[in-house]
């Protein structure tokens, strides 16, 4: 089994906010293959379901951005996975929108929510994607701007790599973190676009 984690705010205040963009894809994929989120007993939401023989599970924490660490030792524990059966997608504000970068491991990168994962992991090395939602003004604070809603051009953006997006998932799901890797290598190479 593997698990895939977005990063976002719970409430209906912070849908399409660029903070939520995890729970964005989260939510897309789930919706095209007729998933949906239940809460548990625990501090998140979950979907969960095959793909060929492959099961899986999608993961929204609802303890906020900064806390989002918190759920990912009793997802190991209570499903049995080791940290490179998680897959993280947040948002990243040091790129371009609708950009993406995979890594396995790394710093937080300024990020709050991989910052409270990497604590709670106490390690860096697990698989991610990051989505970039553009980066503030200079005389914009980064808190709100990351809760700032994209217009209707930005989202437009992000919509056109969720197709890459959910094969990226499928690919890590069935495949683990390298077939997705090269999976992503091999669409980076044939499209013109800022994919790597």
């Amino acid at each position: 089994m593997r698990a895939v984690i977005g990063i976002g705010n719970p409430g209906r205040n912070y849908i399409g906010t660029r903070h939520n963009v995890g729970f964005y894809i989260l939510d897309s994929f789930a919706h095209k293959n007729k998933l949906d989120f239940l809460p548990t007993k625990s501090d998140f939401w979950k979907a969960e379901s095959v793909i060929d023989t492959f099961r899986f599970l999608l993961i929204k924490p609802t303890t906020y951005v900064n806390n989002s660490g918190l759920v990912i030792n009793e997802l190991i524990d209570n499903f049995n996975l080791t940290m490179n059966d998680l897959l993280v997608i947040y948002d990243d504000v040091n790129l371009d929108i609708g950009n993406i970068r995979i890594r396995k491991n790394g710093s937080d990168g300024g990020h709050n929510g991989i910052k409270s994962i990497i604590y709670h992991l106490q390690s860096d090395s697990f698989p991610r994607i990051r989505v970039g939602v553009g980066k503030q003004k200079d005389d914009e604070s980064l808190a709100n701007y990351v809760l700032s809603k994209f217009n209707k051009d930005e989202i437009n953006l992000i919509d056109q790599k969720i197709p890459l997006l959910e094969q990226l998932m499928i690919e890590f799901i069935a495949n683990g973190y390298e077939k997705m890797l090269d999976y992503f290598s091999k669409e980076s190479n044939t499209n013109s676009s800022n994919l790597s």
